[in-house]
């Protein structure tokens, strides 16, 4: 455990509340705050004993300003592995800011962003994976989020990636063993049974690697394109989706001419939405500007929501739409809209839907459908680890190329000292998702994502 200088901060959001909180941590972390408070059975701070908690009075200057709780916890059985001190008084703006200078005063200083969760990283309490969930449960937008962020906090990813790394560990420590000591009766792994276990290790990178479609779904959002001809219904359908009227709906073709974005939580994911201008050949250069945009989202796009107006035949600017989605690695939807007034009898090569943008028919099953194409209503993330940010993707990814070369290695007849080397580049690139081998400006980054008093 390593042991640094006292850091104080208000761990509590902004504002009046029943309560506050005052977290201190560090070297003499105990000592320092038995400066500002006293318990009321006369004795010192200083004498409770760890995980317990007393009640007494914070002093300021000399002067009793309000009564509190104060709860102790010694090294290393505390969140960030230092001894550390949480001070629960009354939620007033003032009153909370006057604890907070009282222990500033003491010899606390006062803490950065996230410095609590990196302190508990750095002395070994979490890992790097577990940290950035606590960012996932402090940022959760949804019910789908919240549930993730605490599975991969219980240990579930690294439990996942420890297994990995444990299972080549175990076959470089036979490979490395057999080259060391050639004169020892140390048992060589035959190539077809190293070929055997470097492909399963393989099989199981790949599907965390994987896994960071229902991740990347459920944490950082799917950017969805709505797309169609002018007045086909598109607004109207993000209107729907988003529940409010978002957009601006008429019967004038091209009333949209700019790309209108929201962010909504539909069934298990989150949708990072983007209305796009009717689709269309045309001569008005402001028009010609948005539909170029469109066409640019449409691109990026993990899911394609195409809208077709049930209520007239397709045209060519409807079959130019269909021909521009054969070209796209995204998902695709075609929803038929206008289902309230007409019947479609259009045949699609994609998932298709009729709904109606009036009266909401048919957007249940969206939701539904949308939900399916990226979660398992199965998936259990308590059960399976799921890679949470890109980070974590990037160092699976890695890993994956360097297990593929020494899969490569060995199916071509080379020695196994050769694969060991891409397994052990591989072992470091898995390291990294737990913050094994990753630079400071990297943890610094993850870390200042958090508030003051985290």
């Amino acid at each position: 455990m390593n042991s640094f200088e006292p850091i104080a901060a208000i761990s509590t959001p902004y504002g009046k509340g029943g309560i506050a909180v005052i977290r201190m941590s560090g070297e003499n972390a105990v000592q320092l705050a038995s400066k500002i408070f006293i318990p009321a059975n006369g004795k010192s701070l200083t004498s409770c004993s760890g995980g317990s908690a007393v009640y007494g009075y914070v002093i300021k200057d000399g002067v009793r300003i309000d009564d509190a709780v104060a709860t102790v916890f010694y090294a290393p059985r505390s969140y960030t592995g230092e001894d550390t001190v949480e001070i629960s008084c009354h939620g007033g703006i003032i009153l909370t800011q006057n604890v907070l200078t009282s222990a500033l005063e003491s010899g606390f200083r006062l803490a950065l962003g996230g410095e609590f969760t990196k302190r508990a990283f750095l002395n070994g309490k979490i890992s790097l994976s577990k940290a950035e969930a606590v960012i996932g449960l402090i940022e959760a937008e949804s019910d789908e989020q919240l549930k993730l962020s605490s599975a991969i906090t219980s240990g579930v990813l690294s439990d996942k990636v420890d297994s990995i790394c444990n299972n080549i560990t175990d076959v470089l420590a036979s490979v490395y063993a057999y080259i060391d000591y050639p004169d020892e009766d140390l048992t060589d792994i035959a190539p077809c049974e190293l070929i055997c276990r470097v492909s399963g290790i393989c099989d199981s990178v790949k599907e965390l690697c994987d896994s960071y479609k229902v991740g990347r779904a459920v944490n950082e959002g799917i950017k969805t394109a709505i797309i169609g001809k002018p007045n086909a219904g598109k607004s109207s359908v993000l209107n729907r989706i988003l529940g409010y009227e978002r957009a601006i709906v008429t019967d004038i073709p091209g009333t949209t001419r700019d790309t209108v974005e929201e962010s909504v939580t539909v069934g298990r994911v989150t949708l990072r939405l983007c209305d796009t201008a009717g689709i269309r050949s045309t001569d008005d250069f402001v028009e010609r500007l948005g539909i170029d945009r469109s066409i640019s989202k449409l691109k990026e796009s993990d899911l394609v929501l195409a809208v077709f107006d049930s209520s007239r035949p397709l045209d060519e600017e409807d079959n130019y739409i269909l021909k521009m989605l054969e070209s796209l690695d995204s998902e695709i939807i075609c929803i038929v809209n206008k289902s309230d007034i007409s019947d479609y009898d259009h045949v699609f090569p994609y998932d298709t839907l009729a709904v109606s943008s009036v009266s909401g028919e048919g957007f249940d099953y969206l939701s539904d459908k949308i939900s399916a194409l990226f979660v398992d209503e199965k998936l259990d993330y308590n059960i399976t680890a799921v890679l949470a940010n890109s980070r974590q993707h990037a160092s699976s990814l890695k890993a994956y190329s360097y297990l593929k070369l020494a899969l490569e290695s060995l199916k071509d007849g080379f020695t196994q000292d050769i694969a060991g080397m891409d397994l052990e580049l591989a072992l470091s690139s898995l390291r990294e998702i737990d913050g094994r081998g990753v630079n400071e400006e990297i943890t610094d980054r993850i870390f200042s994502r958090f508030c003051v008093g985290k």
